[in-house]
């Protein structure tokens, strides 16, 4: 995805790799308890529902576990979410990677062009354990200008992430979400071949848990806002 922010352009979907690949086998499902497949969390309502195609119907993916307890990924509701969201861009650590930070509108706006899209692009809060703690974004690399600089496949999905909390950030949880939010997209993604992750090459702390769980490091790109680390996990 490129920098946060910035306009995403009307491509098509590029259509549906060959289902006969042997690359595209689907991992094992999860074998949750029965606490994680009952009534969902409390922060589970979707006030906002967007169109569900282009990313497997993620409002629908369910809970998972993680090495920090169970976690999430529940589309962003701007009436009940943007207070805090914005209150986390103006953390100066997360605004040195996002550049969101000033009146809560600016992240209205940022995360409302999502919402207004086509679904390639998914806002979520990570809720772990009942609490809302993480924001991220799940969308199309392949339909992002992000595909413009480096070896696209049909249906790679990228990801965004920032910690809100910084009690939370240096302790390693950043790669326990991220890895097992990696697990969550290839299980319900069954055509996603690969993951991305670019974080601006000045961001050593998010290149590292990326690294730490699972992706590769590439390259890097010039993005509209940011020189880009690019980081592949393969299926």
């Amino acid at each position: 995805m490129t920098a946060p922010g910035a306009e995403r352009p009307g491509a098509a979907d590029p259509g549906d790799p060959d289902p006969g690949d042997p690359d595209l086998e689907d991992t094992a499902d999860l074998d949750l308890p029965p606490d994680l497949t009952g009534a969902p969390p409390p922060y589970a309502a979707e006030c906002h529902p967007q169109p569900a195609e282009l990313l497997d119907n993620l409002p629908a993916w369910g809970p998972t576990r993680t090495d920090a307890g169970v976690l999430q990924l529940v589309p962003v509701c701007l009436d009940r979410d943007l207070a805090l969201i914005a209150g986390w861009m103006n953390d100066p650590v997360v605004d040195a990677s996002w550049a969101l930070a000033g009146p809560p509108e600016r992240t209205e706006r940022h995360i409302a062009r999502q919402l207004g899209g086509d679904g390639r692009s998914v806002p979520c809060l990570g809720v772990l354990d009942g609490l809302p703690m993480s924001y991220w974004e799940i969308y199309r690399a392949d339909l992002d200008p992000v595909a413009l600089h480096y070896p696209c496949r049909p249906h790679d999905t990228g990801i965004h992430l920032l910690i809100g909390s910084a009690e939370d950030r240096g302790r390693g949880l950043g790669s326990a979400l991220l890895r097992a939010v990696a697990e969550l997209i290839l299980r319900h993604r069954g055509r996603c071949r690969r993951l991305i992750g670019e974080p601006d090459v000045r961001n050593a702390a998010s290149i590292a848990a990326f690294e730490s769980a699972g992706f590769t490091r590439s390259g890097e790109a010039d993005l509209p806002e940011k020189r880009a680390a690019i980081l592949l996990r393969d299926r």
